[in-house]
């Protein structure tokens, strides 16, 4: 393992608490964000999983196009939701001022929910956040192997007496090249300065403008 991608796993060790819930049912991340250049880091391969219309899309089709790529899960009840807000804010921001460059990424949103994310789910879900944000998703085996190859940790939990259950999962928005390779982690609010806002949709539009050419 390189010392890249060495030095991205082992915070993401203490980042699998997102999404999960705190006592007394309050949202509680317990993790702070993880950004840097990730250039050299083994973070990717190929994959074919389904998109929100039902369709099978393979990673090598967005061949040509930067790739903000965001893993989460449509029931999350506070952290996911709120990152993606602020991404495609940042990233709308993005496509005003820099139209030509904008048209040359391509946002996804890749579901490590697969039980409950199906096509039909995350076609609701990821409209509410941007037009051209593409939902993922597939079956549990292609989730797991998408997660490990793009070194993303997630767990599903239950809490006793609970009818539902929640997704413990890395917070890790990737920003690839247009040959699909990694560039940096997308910014996002780090819950444990709450004097410092580093997922600021501004601070999305300028990472974007600094690492896509």
């Amino acid at each position: 393992m390189n010392k890249a991608l060495i030095s991205l796993v082992l915070p993401l060790i203490a980042l699998l608490a997102a999404c999960n819930m705190g006592p007394g049912g309050n949202a509680s991340s317990g993790e702070g964000s993880v950004q840097g250049d990730l250039h050299g880091a083994s973070i990717g391969a190929p994959f074919t999983l389904t998109d929100q219309d039902g369709k099978k899309v393979r990673w090598e089709d967005f061949k040509g196009k930067y790739r903000l790529v965001y893993f989460g899960y449509t029931y999350c009840p506070d952290v996911c939701p709120v990152d993606l807000q602020r991404i495609a804010q940042g990233f709308a921001k993005f496509e005003k001022d820099k139209p030509a460059l904008a048209a040359k990424v391509q946002p996804i949103f890749i579901s490590v929910d697969p039980e409950r994310d199906t096509p039909a789910v995350l076609k609701t879900y990821v409209a509410a956040f941007h037009p051209r944000l593409i939902g993922l998703t597939g079956t549990p085996d292609e989730i797991a192997k998408v997660a490990k190859d793009f070194v993303v940790l997630y767990n599903k939990e239950k809490a006793e007496g609970a009818s539902g259950y929640l997704v413990s999962h890395s917070r890790t928005p990737y920003l690839f090249d247009a040959d699909g390779a990694p560039v940096a982690l997308v910014p996002v609010d780090d819950p444990g300065t709450p004097d410092a806002d580093e997922g600021d949709p501004a601070k999305v539009t300028a990472f974007l403008e600094k690492w896509v050419k």
